[in-house]
């Protein structure tokens, strides 16, 4: 596995907000989103094994750990170590750009997926794997990162047509208020 950075933090999202958890950010990533946040995380990083992962992770003697990139699922080790972390006792997430299968992952209580849904001001919609959706759990989450009225209306059409079964995290992409977010969420009962 190619691995960008690991660290120790405050998780700063969604549903495990606030817990003390392990980064480990994944080099590299199949999509070109317009307003991507990691793009420092396309090249680069250490070649690294499962067994080697697995024990920088568990040096930092905390339960949660973040699996992040670029796009985890882009690595061919990531399922082997989700499966690894969760025989450890650990809590995982994965952070997911919702373009590749999430089929095949452990349905185990440890595990949180979190699938972004890229919206049009991504430039990469045409990109999700909308079969991904019918295998969210009520225990993960679906993110849309917006940037504007469209892609608002785009994250009300998709939980309205596909009505997943997990919640739905919005998010403004970086630098935009959170306050028109917070309006139409609430005026749409979303």
């Amino acid at each position: 596995m190619l691995v960008h950075e690991m660290f120790l933090s405050i998780q700063g999202e969604g549903r495990t907000m606030g817990l003390p958890t392990v980064f480990v950010r994944l080099s590299g990533c199949n999509l070109d989103c317009r307003w991507c946040d990691t793009r420092y995380a396309e090249e680069g990083g250490s070649e690294l094994s499962v067994d080697e992962v697995l024990a920088c992770v568990k040096g930092y003697r905390t339960r949660h750990v973040c699996l992040t990139g670029g796009e985890p699922l882009w690595h061919e080790g990531t399922p082997e170590l989700i499966s690894r972390l969760l025989e450890e006792g650990m809590q995982v997430s994965l952070e997911t750009n919702g373009s590749l299968p999430i089929a095949g992952l452990p349905d185990h209580p440890g595990l949180m997926v979190s699938m972004d849904y890229k919206c049009p001001s991504s430039g990469m919609e045409k990109r999700m794997l909308l079969d991904n959706l019918k295998h969210l759990r009520p225990k993960d989450q679906l993110k849309f990162v917006v940037s504007d009225k469209e892609d608002l209306e785009r994250a009300e059409d998709v939980l309205r047509k596909y009505a997943p079964d997990c919640p739905a995290i919005f998010t403004p992409v970086g630098g935009l208020t959170l306050a028109p977010v917070v309006e139409y969420v609430l005026k749409h009962r979303l």
